[in-house]
């Protein structure tokens, strides 16, 4: 299964890169890739009424989400981020103290400028995630660390039920990505074009 996974990874990033849809950070390999239209998906997200009920958001700390991140502050939410590869937690980002920097509160230097490390989880309505494939059943392929099936189980097993929502580029999106106990599933997968819930 392992084999298989990365077999996969290996193609979507060769497709998005062949296709000019990756873009900065670039090589996508290796990455959650950042792609082109990654504001219009992000901005998409905004219309579901999980985004406009939430409170609180949760996010990985990629490019590839980080206008969700950005929004997420512009609309007075509290944002709550990850750190890259859980090295010092979780942030959380008040929007009040990111006001009028809410772009580069949105990124990774400017989350730990403008937010603090939480001591103790606090329960997000909305998890966002970024992933190097979805399939059609909601199930995410990382890019191989386990880190963002991690941050999601994290909230799920101390919280209970709470919308995953992804968002990705249509090429990321494939029929079947094999799967075991330590993979996580997403409820909405958010494109520039489309929104398909699971």
């Amino acid at each position: 299964m392992k084999i298989e996974k990365q077999k996969l990874r290996e193609k979507i990033w060769k497709i998005l890169e062949e296709k000019k849809i990756a873009r900065f950070p670039l090589p996508c390999f290796g990455k959650i890739p950042n792609f082109k239209g990654a504001e219009r998906a992000a901005k998409n997200l905004t219309a579901l009424s999980e985004w406009k009920r939430a409170k609180i958001v949760f996010s990985n700390p990629d490019s590839a989400q980080r206008s969700v991140r950005e929004l997420a502050l512009k609309e007075g939410k509290i944002l709550i981020m990850a750190t890259p590869r859980l090295k010092k937690g979780y942030l959380k980002i008040d929007p009040k103290n990111a006001k009028g920097k809410e772009k580069e509160a949105s990124t990774i230097k400017g989350a730990f400028k403008y937010g603090e490390i939480l001591k103790e989880l606090i329960k997000p309505d909305l998890i966002v995630t970024g992933c190097v494939a979805v399939d059609k059943e909601g199930w995410r392929l990382g890019k191989g660390g386990g880190y963002g099936d991690k941050e999601i189980k994290t909230f799920l097993e101390k919280f209970g039920k709470i919308p995953v929502i992804t968002t990705v580029h249509e090429l990321q999106i494939v029929d079947k990505i094999p799967h075991d106990e330590n993979d996580t599933k997403v409820d909405w997968i958010v494109t520039p074009n489309k929104i398909i819930k699971l």
